[in-house]
């Protein structure tokens, strides 16, 4: 059974139980500067988790592209990936456990063939404000039952504290900003069988074992989160009014348990990708696993990213796109690999089937990809050469030992983007208890920079941001009526302090130019324009002319945004959008639009800074 044919049976199986399919939501999310990438599938949802009514109804199923930055220094084990494709199906306010936790289980006995012998489940154990879900354990204990399995608490079904079995976007309650939606939930695992965890080389074969370890024996493939709570500003946790039932499932996962395969770089979807990295450094995954699991990661990744349209950069997305880049490339060299393209083009064959939009955009990725290779080599030539004049001890060189201070290898990672490992790769040492220090320091002031960065985001929908979201779309607008149809969004940032507009565009605009941008937008927001929107299917507000950042993505029904025109002729509105929103409802309520600033993304891209008010 391949990964395309899963998410097939995965669609079909609940469609079948009444839920409409919702589109593929874009790895870099729209207008939502409170997060790098979409990491969940939940993630686009979380006005109907809250109680917003959704179009398409109150039972949902998708298979969203997800990418989660903070596994990236997990990479290189059996299991964790940064990308990956997660099942979801949600009940908003509809059914919940009794309804939930059979189906998924019949979905991967019955559907998948997956041997219910091989799987445990777990569930919360409660805590001071939430009592232990026992609801759920007399469900699986029935369930069980029905096949002819004796399911016992502390056998075959296990109670967590919240750090495993409770979920959020933000971890375990205490960690729950307010307004944040979040319960317990209930995960199905996988058994390898015993001998996995016992492997001479496993890091685990001394310790006891339990599901919800971390030695690789049982994997998490299927979490059905029960919604039904929300952090408020006193730090207690409110019921919501209709609790709801959020499903994450991992395909690459699943696929590692349809297949009876621990490693999910073995698995039919990503083998081929390993084995074009051992035709390409003529090495042997036997004794490689590390590096090679950290090649085909990150070249996936950067492959999803590169495909939405960010750029390598010293920031959020470009940021993390080029740390993949380079991590990738380090241990690709080290295992004797010159040229990744091979690599590149295995990961795009192997995803094609679901993910079409890689084929069709594959010179741009690779293009992208293999420039910052170029670039990564000569900053490692520069990074070298500027140590050996400025920086290199004179007496510690002679004897053959190359010491730099951690001032200058922080000042190699900050300004020419070099890891520890990196450094230590040219040939130099430091101290790396210092180095460490100064790491942590340097994130936590970016940490506190964010959150004054963020502040007022779209996410909490403040009346300057919700402007500024309107008058993105009259730039937009704007542009393309200078400079042609050809040009479109790529991506956009919106804070209650300005706006950030990023569009295909090959050089710098000139003064005249921006002034006139400024004029124009300026004129509508005088002509005060009423700003509405109607669900629309989406093949006819195509053909009405909408525009949007991400167009494949979207459902057979759409949310369109409308500026100008007067509701009963849409051609003739100003501005014809596929938006989620929100949106003021008259363009005078932007009072004045001033572009602020303007700077390349790299080859092809441009970035417009403006505030409104």
């Amino acid at each position: 059974m391949t990964a395309a044919q899963i998410v097939n049976k995965y669609i079909h199986f609940f469609e079948k139980n009444g839920h409409k399919k919702i589109a593929n939501s874009p790895l870099v999310p729209q207008n939502d500067p409170t997060t790098l990438f979409t990491s969940s599938g939940m993630q686009p949802l979380v006005p109907y988790l809250l109680g917003e009514k959704h179009p398409m109804g109150t039972r949902l199923v998708n298979v969203q592209n997800s990418f989660r930055a903070n596994d990236i220094e997990e990479i290189g084990d059996n299991r964790h990936t940064t990308f990956f494709r997660m099942l979801g199906n949600w009940s908003l306010g509809d059914y919940f456990k009794k309804e939930q936790l059979p189906w998924i289980f019949e979905f991967l006995t019955k559907e998948l063939h997956i041997n219910p012998e091989k799987l445990y489940v777990t569930v919360f154990e409660g805590n001071n404000d939430v009592p232990k879900d026992t609801e759920s354990i007399e469900i699986w204990k029935e369930l069980f039952k029905e096949i002819g399995i004796d399911a016992h608490e502390g056998e075959r079904i296990f109670a967590y504290p919240a750090g495993k079995n409770w979920w959020s976007r933000s971890g375990p309650p205490e960690k729950m900003p307010a307004g944040e939606p979040g319960g317990p939930d209930s995960e199905i695992f996988y058994d390898f069988g015993v001998e996995l965890q016992m492997h001479e080389n496993s890091a685990f074969k001394n310790e006891k074992c339990h599901v919800n370890c971390d030695c690789g024996r049982y994997l998490e493939i299927a979490n059905s989160v029960f919604m039904q709570y929300r952090k408020e500003e006193d730090s207690s946790l409110k019921p919501l009014p209709k609790p709801n039932v959020d499903f994450g499932g991992g395909l690459e996962r699943q696929l590692s348990a349809v297949e009876n395969q621990p490693d999910v770089f073995q698995t039919s979807l990503l083998s081929p990708v390993i084995k074009a990295i051992e035709k390409a450094t003529n090495q042997p995954y036997k004794n490689h696993e590390t590096a090679m699991r950290i090649v085909t990661d990150h070249i996936l990744g950067s492959c999803f990213i590169s495909a939405e349209g960010v750029r390598p950069s010293n920031t959020e997305q470009g940021y993390i796109l080029r740390r993949l880049i380079r991590r990738g490339f380090d241990n690709f060299s080290q295992l004797g690999g010159k040229d990744i393209s091979p690599i590149v083009e295995a990961v795009v064959e192997q995803y094609k089937e679901t993910d079409p939009q890689l084929v069709e955009k594959f010179e741009a990725i690779k293009l992208t990809i293999l420039e910052e290779v170029k670039k990564y080599s000569g900053a490692l030539e520069r990074a070298r050469g500027y140590i050996e004049k400025k920086y290199v001890k004179l007496g510690d060189e002679l004897m053959g030992v190359k010491e730099i201070t951690v001032d200058d290898a922080f000042y190699l990672y900050t300004s020419h983007g070099l890891s520890p490992t990196q450094i230590e790769s040219l040939g130099y040492v430091f101290d790396k208890q210092a180095f460490a220090e100064a790491m942590k320091a340097h994130k936590d002031l970016s940490r506190q920079g964010a959150g004054q960065k963020f502040k007022g985001g779209l996410a909490d929908h403040s009346e300057k941001t919700i402007m500024g979201h309107t008058a993105t779309h009259l730039l937009h607008q704007a542009l393309r009526d200078m400079f042609g149809k050809q040009l479109h969004q790529s991506g956009s940032n919106i804070t209650a302090e300005r706006l950030r507009f990023d569009f295909n565009f090959d050089r710098k605009l000139t003064d005249e130019e921006v002034k006139k941008l400024e004029e124009v937008i300026n004129g509508k927001v005088k002509e005060n324009l009423p700003v509405h929107f109607e669900m629309i299917p989406t093949k006819k507000a195509r053909e009405m002319g909408a525009i949007g950042l991400f167009e494949d993505t979207y459902a057979e029904t759409s949310k369109i945004y409308f500026i100008g025109g007067d509701g009963k002729h849409p051609y003739d509105a100003y501005s014809i959008e596929f938006c989620g929103g929100p949106h003021v409802d008259f363009t005078g309520t932007l009072k004045s639009v001033k572009i602020i600033k303007q700077e390349a993304l790299g080859r092809g891209f441009r970035r417009l800074y403006a505030v409104v008010g």
